[in-house]
């Protein structure tokens, strides 16, 4: 059996173009690709004798045996355990809308489907949707339908989507967006199945809907108050 993790891959930006070859190399081959800034405190670049960067973030899906083989690859490699060069981490996955999509995520990695969450019976999870860009509406119009609140979005720009022909019959964008929608877990199933019937391949969006684990949150009282 393999569990599934979203890998979080944060680096300088000049270090891109080299993590993406090295992710291809080791057969992770969709990546999502956005931008960010370092925001440690003067004294501690001071420290370290570093410079502020700007960073770009990867958002990867891998198995428990391709994330030990990029984890000894990024330190042995790029050396991303010394302070300042970056750092990788996962997170479990809970669920995946659809076995195409799955296998999309996953291709070329050694994967046998068993459980795919270390986590049991959290009372939320955050729904991970990745569609095409300008098609937000659509995605949370489907979502709101099964129950959803807000979402939070932004923009990533997707490698390895010219493969997608030979799991789905269709060419997929490169530029992209991720809505971030925290639910409960009894809404998850309903949530997703109407993002995936109204927002999903067969639509223009061309959405691929996850979800993650969520083991405790804050701000949602109210809301969830309402619904009660």
């Amino acid at each position: 059996m393999s569990q599934v993790f979203l890998m979080h891959t944060i680096v300088s930006r000049g270090m891109l173009p080299k993590i993406l070859s090295f992710y291809q190399e080791t057969k992770i081959a969709a990546n999502l690709v956005t931008l960010g800034r370092g925001t440690a405190a003067s004294e501690v670049l001071d420290y370290f004798g570093l410079e502020a960067s700007e960073k770009a973030v990867l958002f990867s899906v891998v198995t428990d045996s391709a994330w030990q083989e990029v984890k000894k690859g990024l330190t042995r490699r790029f050396r991303i355990d010394v302070p300042g060069t970056g750092i990788a981490f996962c997170v479990p996955m809970a669920s995946v809308g659809g076995r195409r999509e799955l296998e999309f995520l996953t291709q070329n990695q050694d994967y046998r489907k068993g459980e795919e969450s270390g986590l049991k019976d959290t009372a939320h999870e955050m729904l991970v949707v990745i569609s095409n860009q300008g098609y937000t509406e659509l995605v949370m119009d489907a979502a709101k339908k099964a129950g959803a609140g807000g979402g939070t979005v932004i923009h990533a720009r997707g490698t390895g989507m010219e493969k997608a022909e030979a799991f789905f019959g269709i060419s997929l964008a490169s530029e992209k967006e991720m809505t971030f929608i925290v639910a409960k877990s009894s809404q998850k199933k309903a949530i997703m199945e109407s993002v995936m019937r109204e927002a999903g391949m067969e639509s223009k969006a061309k959405a691929i809907v996850f979800s993650l684990p969520v083991t405790d949150t804050a701000g949602l009282r109210l809301v969830e108050a309402e619904e009660e």
